[in-house]
């Protein structure tokens, strides 16, 4: 039983990557950063249906296909899996839908935000001075909180219908 509820996990984790993915056609840029909303609602997801290390995962594999078809940029990394983690914890931890959703905000906005400065200077080939250290708050934050909303919205309607519970049941 616990071997079909891994497989049922690593394929819900899968679709969610994908889902990301596909997302992030729906970007739109903010100083050197592209936002991209639904990988903000799929860390809350992960967060809510899998837990914080699935959601890690998620948000790296994500990362690393947008990276590589194009779709996204190298502040991906920080941003979406800080925050997939902190939203993750604070879910585990709590299991209160509006402090997820925050621990998502807070996590991807400003502690990812915090967490592109070094990787900016290293992978960009820009000179430190020019990159404020708190220039991948503000993009990280309109994003983040675009995405926390679709998710509330999502996790809302889904809690009400019943099925939130259902799957999570499902997934236990």
């Amino acid at each position: 039983m616990a071997k079909q509820n891994q497989t049922k996990r690593l394929a819900l984790a899968g679709v969610l990557c994908a889902v990301a993915v596909v997302g992030s056609l729906v970007s739109f840029p903010v100083f050197g950063s592209k936002c991209a909303p639904v990988q903000h609602m799929v860390n809350i997801l992960c967060a809510v249906l899998l837990g914080p290390w699935y959601g890690v995962g998620v948000a790296f594999a994500a990362s690393l296909l947008r990276n590589l078809l194009g779709l996204g940029t190298i502040m991906a990394f920080p941003g979406s899996m800080v925050g997939a983690l902190l939203c993750g914890v604070v879910y585990w931890k709590s299991r209160n839908l509006p402090l997820t959703l925050v621990g998502e905000v807070f996590g991807t906005g400003v502690l990812g935000g915090l967490a592109a400065y070094p990787v900016a200077v290293w992978f960009t080939n820009v000179d430190a001075a020019a990159v404020a250290f708190y220039a991948y708050i503000v993009p990280f934050l309109i994003s983040t909180v675009a995405g926390a909303i679709l998710a509330g919205v999502l996790l809302l309607a889904l809690k009400r219908g019943g099925a939130l519970g259902t799957m999570q049941a499902k997934l236990a």
